[in-house]
């Protein structure tokens, strides 16, 4: 038999998978990279046994996309598969895959096409409640108002909209180019009209309440109104457009029973319209299936595919295979951005809206249809993300877009993590949120808030949906969280105990600067005792702006090197984003330390080919100080420019820097450089940002530290947060012996030692 020529993986592709893992799931999910038309349909052939004998060989038939799972789990053990090209004549298979099954695999099952549905309600709503459901809380409500804090929705929401005005239509931008005010503006006009319709039609109903009908009614047909092809169409303001989608998709679902039939027609269309715009770029343009790395257009598979298809069910054949398209994804391919850690390589800020997005959409399949997505290990784990690597007592102290607004960890983090600590019953997930609401008990209007989300409505959606949840008892964090999946790695000393909370997170990954990463392996950030000492540098004014492709997308704006005054790649071709990647090769946690060691070579080799190694070496001593130790190797002699940011000035004595905040200060020394120092200085300047774009921003502060040139440069850094005007010395001792080159670090009676030898090693 003919073997079937395989389409080659590129670095934005999707993989063939499983290929000779170990797996933790069950059943396998099946991926592989689409060949030739999107109109072909594809079989797969699973056995225990490499020749697939007749009788002992399971097959799936007619797939119409490149990935799959089964319907019922594996016995544990040993199995191989291959597929091929669906064809009346003579198969011809790809060639054979094996993969294990492990004894502790989670059972995640997925039931197939022909059953998906059979549980669902034929009647509406079935976003959210059904019928039944609706009967429920509204016996519950006449014994109760406050139930599942619908009197606090009720006040604070529905109260906000009643009588009110429904938006404008949105105006489209001055001679259709961008603007990002009015891009802002209007996404969150669309919010409020989304929010106007859902916070009326809920309370309508479950109150049987006319007014509220009518005037949900009334706005619902107004949006109905608005042309799919103009300011809010998927191609012109994405954000728009699946804001305005939802907004009708709930309004259709749940004031269904009070439409005309003449009503109903015009909203369903419209609503298929704006639905198949979204499904038209996601499958057949993006094809999210094979290139993976498009943040939107994964997300529109929770905000918008999912709940409009869900509304449209039995309406239109499109709406079933679209959903049967999301579905899957989320069951086999989600997420593109992590794995089975709960890493999310695009950052804490884009890991919020991601998961607040899926996490509506699956608790909405998991009430029409009984599937439970959750169970899938990605979800159960993602928690630990924010917990560790976005702690709630921190601020400017992360990666990524987003990432630098200057906020403590908001409001819908909390409501994330809280329902993730209603999955999994996670007692540390609930004390997070409770942290957050203890400190910010009133939720601020700022558009990251109210224009994404109405928190009265998810709250009471949450109460309801997980009222039987139990949580457990609180378990005692790591002093250490390597997220392998994307390449981050988090030291949290006294993660609860926030006025003795040192937090150091580092990452070198493999996702390079893709999507709303930056080039920035091997960069760090500091957070001790209460305040940011060492930051990512720069402000989210928008994607595309200056500031966010001139300054923070850059390495110069990053806690790590340039290299003969290059960085990493950090412009915008998707290819050499994935490229310019990082990795972590070491994570050990030891008696008296702990050390990471981390690689960013291939992350300069578009800007430096001639970069042979780039590897940085971290060691958290005694859990008390930081020794950094970077070492480069070129082709030709070269320099570097060590690089760190702080909020406030660096004060500078010598080889010795420090930084001063009302209750942290930092202590940085630089011990050794192998080719000598031959400046240090700092600068408050935003290199290359438009001058608008700063205004009312503070300065922000740079530090350079410049070497020799050599062909191999290595560096140690000693770095040593502390209470504002505590006492806490670290003696280096260096005890130079010929060749080799000691140093001793000293700091409490307690001694920790490396050698120099073109290298470090304790």
């Amino acid at each position: 038999m003919r073997e079937l020529p395989e389409t080659r993986e590129s670095v934005l592709s999707i993989k063939y998978h499983p290929d000779g893992q170990v797996l933790m799931e069950n059943p396998p999910r099946f991926t592989w990279v689409p060949s030739g038309s999107e109109d072909l349909q594809y079989r797969l052939q699973l056995s225990a046994f490499e020749d697939f004998p007749e009788g002992k060989t399971e097959e799936l038939r007619h797939l119409p996309y490149n990935f799959c799972t089964l319907d019922h789990i594996l016995e544990p053990g040993t199995y191989y598969w291959r597929y091929s090209l669906e064809d009346e004549n003579e198969y011809t298979f790809s060639r054979i895959r094996r993969f294990e099954i492990s004894e502790s695999a989670v059972k995640t099952p997925l039931p197939s096409r022909e059953m998906r549905y059979s549980n669902g309600d034929s009647g509406h709503p079935r976003i959210w409640l059904n019928g039944r459901e609706i009967a429920e809380f509204q016996k519950e409500l006449e014994q109760d108002c406050s139930y599942c804090r619908f009197e606090t929705f009720y006040r604070r929401s529905v109260m906000d909209y009643k009588d009110r005005e429904f938006v404008k239509e949105p105006l489209p931008y001055p001679e259709n180019k961008r603007v990002i005010p009015l891009w802002r503006q209007n996404y969150m006009d669309c919010q409020e009209a989304l929010c106007h319709i859902r916070s009326l039609a809920v309370a309508g109903v479950l109150l049987k309440d006319r007014e509220l009908i009518e005037q949900a009614k009334e706005s619902l047909m107004e949006m109905a109104s608005w042309d799919s092809e103009g300011p809010t169409k998927r191609d012109y303001n994405d954000e728009c457009a699946f804001r305005v989608a939802y907004g009708l998709a709930f309004g259709y679902d749940w004031l269904y029973g009070y439409l005309t039939e003449e009503e109903r027609s015009q909203v369903s269309r419209q609503l298929f319209v704006r639905t198949k715009q979204v499904a038209d770029h996601i499958i057949a343009r993006t094809r999210i299936h094979y290139s993976l790395y498009d943040s939107h257009a994964v997300r529109s598979l929770s905000s918008v595919i999912i709940p409009c298809c869900i509304a449209l069910l039995g309406e239109y054949e499109e709406a079933r295979l679209w959903l049967d398209y999301a579905i899957e994804y989320l069951s086999v391919i989600y997420t593109p951005w992590g794995g089975e850690d709960g890493g999310w390589a695009e950052g804490a800020g884009y890991w919020t809206t991601a998961m607040a997005f899926v996490m509506e959409a699956m608790n909405t399949v998991k009430s029409y249809t009984g599937i439970d997505l959750y169970q899938r290990p990605f979800f159960q784990k993602t928690g630990n993300f924010p917990l560790y690597c976005n702690p709630v007592d921190t601020y400017r102290a992360s990666f990524c877009d987003q990432s630098n607004l200057g906020d403590y960890p908001g409001h819908k983090v909390a409501f994330n993590i809280r329902q993730l600590a209603g999955v999994t019953g996670s007692g540390n997930y609930q004390w997070f949120y409770e942290k957050v609401m203890e400190r910010e008990p009133e939720i601020s209007q700022e558009f990251y808030n109210k224009g994404w989300w109405d928190f009265y409505f998810d709250d009471m959606v949450y109460r309801y949906d997980y009222r039987d949840s139990i949580i457990k008892e609180q378990e005692e964090p790591p002093l250490v969280s390597w997220f392998r999946d994307v390449g981050w790695v988090a030291i949290n000393k006294d993660l609860k105990n926030f006025d003795d909370h040192i937090f150091f997170l580092t990452k070198s990954s493999p996702y390079g600067s893709v999507s709303h990463s930056h080039g920035d392996q091997n960069t760090f950030v500091l957070f001790a005792y209460g305040e940011p000492l060492i930051i990512q540098s720069g402000y989210y004014i928008g994607f595309n702006s200056s500031m966010h492709r001139q300054w923070r997308r850059q390495t110069k704006s990053h806690n790590t090197i340039l290299i003969n005054g290059k960085g990493q790649y950090g412009e915008m071709d998707k290819v050499r984003q994935l490229k310019a990647r990082g990795r972590v090769e070491a994570v050990e946690e030891r008696v008296d330390f702990v050390y990471i060691r981390e690689n960013a070579t291939n992350a300069y080799g578009e800007q430096l080919p001639e970069l042979k190694n780039y590897t940085r070496e971290i060691y958290f001593v005694n859990q008390s100080y930081f020794v950094m130790v970077d070492s480069v190797e070129t082709e030709n002699p070269s320099s570097i420019d060590w690089l760190l940011h702080s909020q406030v000035p660096f004060e500078l004595v010598g080889e010795k820097f420090f930084i001063h905040r009302e209750r942290a200060e930092l202590e940085g020394r630089l011990v050794y450089c192998s080719s000598g120092i031959a400046g240090i200085s700092q600068s408050d300047v935003f290199e290359g940002v438009a001058e608008e774009e700063l205004k009312g921003l503070d300065n922000q502060w740079h530090l350079d530290v410049k070497s020799g040139r050599a062909l191999k440069q290595v560096m140690v850094t000693l770095l040593i947060p502390k209470k504002a005007g505590q006492q806490k010395q670290v003696n280096v001792i260096k005890d130079d012996q010929g060749m080799d080159i000691f140093y001793y670090f000293d700091c409490d009676g307690k001694t920790f030692s490396l050698k120099v030898d073109g290298g470090c090693r304790h």
